[in-house]
């Protein structure tokens, strides 16, 4: 008999599982004035934590990505649940011990590498079981990643009211391990040459022509200009994007004129526009092309970075902010099935986490340049002016690969022909 096949909607809603219980690390900040007020730690010591932490990620998903392409989601994501789950646990023994050090041990590093795994694990699957709808299904997990910090943030925030640090810690390691490990039990990817139901031989002729420009594996892969091509645009995209909004409320208040309430409000709602921007995106990508999206991203961006500096109304301020959000949401979310787009699904997994080193370093420089910027001018406007520039280079990056894709596209019908 054959075997059951199982529901791709599912490998999806477990994809969100592990997305969601992973992002929770945009949380941070809520257990950075309990901390402080107990141990008498400093504020650059405690925000260490979550810095160590997206290094590991963005380290974790480059080494690891030939893991999961070999032993495959199923495997990897068991190992992400048990080291983000031992992460948060350590993290409540190092609380209740008061070390520093131990804290950046579990949470930053061991908690880092399940984060790093966690990421990628799903991705490679999701888009080989959505050859119809790749942006729509990575983002779908992705945007998982963005809304975390929603549910978690006032969640973490009454646990530790109630419970205390350290059992809030050790409730959520066993509450995420739980989460993550069902969803990887259910992971798997597609068997050899299935197809989604309503595609017809046609089709996946037209798809694979049109989609996947080679099929190269991740060392293949790294010696292209499109590879490097995409690590840039991602790098300027979150490196901009992650500086906004380590600084948004206290830049609202000083160039808008917002009260500290409406700022944190503000804040808030951010998070939303940044994961309906994962999901949005990478849907309008399915249907437009990815290229076309990420010219769109900086062409929208290089204007609403110009104008921030000058924007006195608060509204319209806020306005930009929301979307410049979207388009730093929808830059992670795209990025999986670009490179399904150039590079093929042979090794996704580990080409995409080659590409996730932008992201562990975007996230080391974006908040020390804007910071460093401001302290040293007394003003948002440079640096804002600076990032407008980098997204005119991100802008001609992406014109520029599309003559490359053409090239080769054109290269690849000549063979075809001759053949």
């Amino acid at each position: 008999m054959a075997k059951k096949v199982k529901n791709r909607w599912l490998i999806a809603a477990a994809a969100v599982g592990i997305h969601i219980s992973i992002g929770s690390v945009y949380s941070w900040s809520v257990f950075t004035n309990p901390l402080r007020e107990k141990h008498d730690w400093g504020l650059s010591e405690i925000s260490l934590t979550f810095s160590i932490a997206i290094l590991f990620l963005g380290l974790s998903a480059a080494f690891m990505g030939h893991f999961v392409e070999r032993y495959g989601p199923r495997i990897s994501g068991l190992i992400a649940s048990a080291c983000f789950g031992a992460g948060l646990i350590g993290a409540g023994f190092a609380d209740s011990i008061g070390s520093l050090y131990m804290l950046y041990f579990f949470y930053g590093a061991l908690g880092g590498i399940g984060l790093g795994i966690g990421y990628i694990t799903p991705v490679s699957s999701l888009v080989k079981w959505f050859p119809d709808r790749r942006g729509l299904a990575t983002g779908l997990a992705i945007m998982g990643f963005g809304f975390a910090s929603l549910i978690a943030s006032p969640v973490i925030a009454k646990l530790i009211t109630g419970i205390g640090i350290s059992n809030t810690f050790y409730l959520l390691g066993a509450v995420y391990f739980g989460i993550m490990f069902l969803s990887s039990l259910y992971l798997a990817p597609p068997p050899k040459d299935w197809q989604p139901e309503g595609i017809d031989e046609r089709d996946k002729k037209e798809e694979k022509q049109t989609k996947d420009l080679a099929q190269l594996t991740a060392n293949e892969a790294v010696k292209t200009i499109r590879f490097w091509a995409l690590w840039a645009m991602l790098f300027i995209n979150v490196t901009c994007g992650i500086a906004v909004i380590s600084v948004a409320s206290p830049m609202a208040q000083d160039i808008a004129g917002l009260s500290a309430g409406a700022a944190a409000t503000m804040v808030g709602i951010m998070g939303l526009f940044n994961g309906f921007g994962r999901i949005g995106w990478a849907s309008v990508s399915d249907y437009i092309g990815r290229p076309n999206v990420y010219t769109t991203f900086f062409a929208v961006q290089t204007v609403a970075f110009l104008l921030l500096p000058n924007v006195t109304n608060a509204m319209f301020f806020q306005l930009l902010v929301y979307i410049i959000l979207t388009c730093y949401g929808g830059g992670f979310a795209s990025i999986p099935a670009y490179i399904g787009d150039l590079f093929g699904t042979k090794q996704l997994g580990a080409i995409h986490g080659y590409i996730l080193t932008a992201w562990a370093g975007a996230g080391l420089v974006g908040p020390l340049v804007v910071s460093w910027i401001r302290e040293t001018t007394n003003s948002y406007s440079l640096t804002l002016y600076i990032f407008t520039g980098a997204f005119v280079v991100a802008l001609a990056i992406s014109l520029l690969i599309r003559i490359n894709i053409r090239n080769i596209r054109r290269a690849n019908n000549n063979t075809q022909a001759a053949g």
